[in-house]
């Protein structure tokens, strides 16, 4: 009922609010399209991309991250599911196309709905993915994300944090019951955490790439990938109830 509720309030939003007016401007010269990738089917979260948080659909976060960045161009978002589209329509972000059921399946991955976006919609230099379930991102880390890649001159862009646990103290078990380095040896290696190396982690919230080199590569991270660092506390990501509750935590006491 509460989510009813919040979908219903929806129609007061700012609708006419459209990505690339306003602030907006060219980064280098490049067109930068914005794809939010959300379907319908969630197993940790049942309806996860429009569960409430902090008041909002969780969708709503990341629409409004984009909305706010100044150097996208146009905000797409992607899904098979029609009323996560209605809600992102009545957010004001574009919805073209409904993302066919076979791009909705457990089996389909990110690349593959990426490239059925850039198939559909011709003519971005630049693609940055947004997942929903990073909603503590904000707009500026979606345009020093943009910067990095342009300036550096990557071809694609991951944003990282660092990790909680570094795999120099994770381990496996042998058949024996003895304790195998995980990755790699550390023997030899102070093993205190002030003097590991610094390790980090994919953490889901954003994917920029040149478009050019997605659709050759048909990847979105690889050995040409630059990192984007995050701070750990807005790279939460939502996968079930205890990450929804870190995230409202956090929002709170922003």
């Amino acid at each position: 009922m509460l989510l009813e509720l919040n979908v219903r309030s929806l129609s007061s939003h700012d609708t006419n609010h459209k990505v690339g007016e306003g602030d907006q401007v060219l980064i280098d010269g490049k067109r930068v399209l914005a794809v939010v990738p959300a379907r319908g089917g969630s197993k940790g979260i049942p309806g996860k991309n429009l569960v409430l948080l902090c008041g909002k659909p969780l969708l709503q976060w990341t629409i409004e991250a984009a909305q706010n960045s100044r150097y996208v161009d146009r905000l797409v978002l992607s899904s098979d599911d029609e009323t996560i589209c209605n809600v992102g329509q009545r957010l004001g972000c574009d919805v073209p196309f409904k993302r066919p059921k076979i791009l909705a399946s457990d089996d389909a991955t990110t690349v593959d709905v990426i490239k059925d976006t850039v198939d559909r919609l011709p003519n971005f230099d630049i693609v940055v993915v947004l997942q929903p379930t990073s909603p503590l991102r904000r707009s500026e880390d979606v345009d020093q994300c943009l910067r990095m890649l342009v300036e550096k001159n990557y071809c694609s862009i991951a944003s990282i944090t660092k990790v909680k646990d570094h795999p120099f103290l994770t381990y496996k078990t042998s058949a024996d019951g003895f304790l195998e380095p995980f990755v790699g040896s550390s023997a030899g290696l102070s093993l205190r955490r002030q003097d590991l190396p610094e390790a980090y982690v994919l953490n889901g919230a954003m994917y920029a790439v040149q478009t050019n080199w997605f659709i050759s590569k048909l990847a979105l991270v690889s050995d040409d990938t630059g990192g984007f660092v995050m701070p750990l506390e807005r790279s939460v990501d939502i996968d079930d109830w205890s990450d929804l509750a870190t995230a409202e935590k956090l929002l709170r006491n922003d």
